[in-house]
């Protein structure tokens, strides 16, 4: 496993006794003269208070605080990357851009791919991809229109095109997702090297399409365009300039990611996302786990709990069952952001501004929302946001998915139910 800086944040004290004013130009340092403090842009909109939200807590824990210590105590902030950074998801544009250009390598068994696989999923993808390619060989997805469907609907909908469960079986649904844990299992039999330039063909081929366009892959019309955000680009630069660690947090496979987070200067030892088993110099089906839970075909990935703990591990080295775990105020991020409920659980651990891009997801919005500890900053998407959601968030009845899969009401901190939300962060705002 890839050693990674073991980090601690501020102390309670020292965080409560900031008191600079966000927004102002100049403070006074830890050494007594006074310095200028990065500021995110004014020329770039942002939602209602949010940016002086964000403001807030770079000035407070970053390097115009008072109590700025830096070195092994410098704070830190931590982002999903897809629709959170960038607009649409670098995942599904690499699988796509490797479907086009058949790079998906046909395996011995398509139900060896995944631990929860169906035979109706097997039998939907052996059929549609055929038998003819030899094992380990590429299958010709740029003219086979069956099999690039049944991949893009596995992954996609975890469903086959005929309709039925792709996936089933027990799983962790607060630690995993089969289909998200799918994505590096098709690109088994690559090296990591090979990944990484697909990666960087497709985020170059997204970012160069024109905005709103879309692409054909299979019969499937998927989008063809993705770009940086300008608003996360100016953040991620300012959080830097203070003195932050800043790290991407992802569900996705850590090639792809890594080449992606290059763009808004992020490096590889920052990016944490599904680390796939390499073997011999081959990507395998197999995952590695989190918390002491080993290696797995992906039971434990980047995902809601697992985010937390893959910070905990990686970023403040805490290790064990104890990674799993809510930490102490020295040992969570400053800022999180995210936009969906994957990220809800190290979003909500963020100890200074918590935040949220819209796309009408239930719990991470129920939290938003309710804004329980004055925090959360929700946001439109700044590209193609979402209309206003008509109907509230039913965060009092089933806005939270339990581990077992079943769904039931968000509660706050002190056990009290979370009301149903209404929609207000929405596109003609952004």
């Amino acid at each position: 496993m890839r050693s990674r800086p073991v980090l601690t944040g501020l102390t309670m004290a020292a965080a409560l006794a900031a008191t600079l004013v966000p927004g102002t130009a100049q403070a006074q340092g830890h050494h007594g003269g006074s310095r200028h403090c990065p500021q995110l842009s004014t020329e770039l909109p942002w939602h209602g208070d949010n940016r002086a939200k964000l403001q807030r807590t770079i000035d407070e824990r970053g390097t115009c605080s008072p109590h700025w210590r830096g070195g092994k105590h410098r704070p830190v902030a931590a982002f999903d990357w897809d629709n959170t950074i960038v607009k649409n998801d670098s995942t599904d544009a690499t699988i796509s851009w490797a479907l086009r250009h058949d790079k998906i390598l046909r395996p011995k068994d398509w139900a060896a791919t995944s631990e929860w696989l169906t035979p109706a999923a097997d039998r939907a993808l052996t059929e549609a991809c055929g038998t003819d390619v030899p094992v380990g060989r590429p299958l010709p997805t740029s003219a086979n229109d069956a099999c690039a469907d049944e991949i893009l609907q596995v992954r996609g909908e975890a469903e086959t095109m005929g309709g039925q469960e792709a996936f089933a079986g027990k799983w962790n649904h607060r630690r995993t997702v089969p289909e998200y844990a799918w994505v590096p299992q098709l690109f088994a039999g690559h090296t990591v090297a090979e990944l990484r330039s697909y990666a960087r063909a497709a985020r170059d081929e997204a970012l160069a399409a024109p905005v709103g366009s879309e692409r054909k892959v299979g019969t499937h019309t998927v989008p063809g365009y993705s770009r940086y955000y300008a608003q996360q680009k100016d953040l991620v630069r300012t959080l830097q300039k203070a003195g932050f660690d800043v790290y991407i947090v992802s569900a996705g496979s850590e090639p792809v990611t890594e080449e992606w987070s290059s763009g808004v200067g992020i490096d590889r030892k920052h990016t944490l996302a599904i680390r796939s088993v390499v073997r011999h110099g081959r990507i395998t089906p197999y995952t590695e786990g989190c918390g002491g839970t080993g290696v797995s075909k992906g039971e434990e990935i980047p995902y809601i709990e697992g985010k937390r703990c893959v910070i905990n591990q990686e970023i403040f080295g805490i290790e064990g069952k104890k990674a799993w775990k809510k930490q102490d105020w020295r040992h969570r991020v400053a800022i999180g952001g995210g936009d969906a409920d994957t990220d809800v659980t190290f979003v909500g651990d963020a100890t200074g501004t918590h935040l949220v891009l819209n796309r009408n997801k239930p719990e991470i919005m129920c939290r938003g929302y309710d804004d329980a500890d004055g925090r959360w900053a929700v946001n439109p998407m700044f590209i193609e946001p979402l209309p206003r959601q008509e109907d509230t968030y039913p965060c009092s009845s089933e806005a939270f998915t339990h581990p077992d899969g079943s769904l039931g009401p968000v509660h706050r901190g002190d056990g009290s139910v979370i009301p149903d939300q209404e929609d207000t962060a929405y596109g003609e705002d952004a």
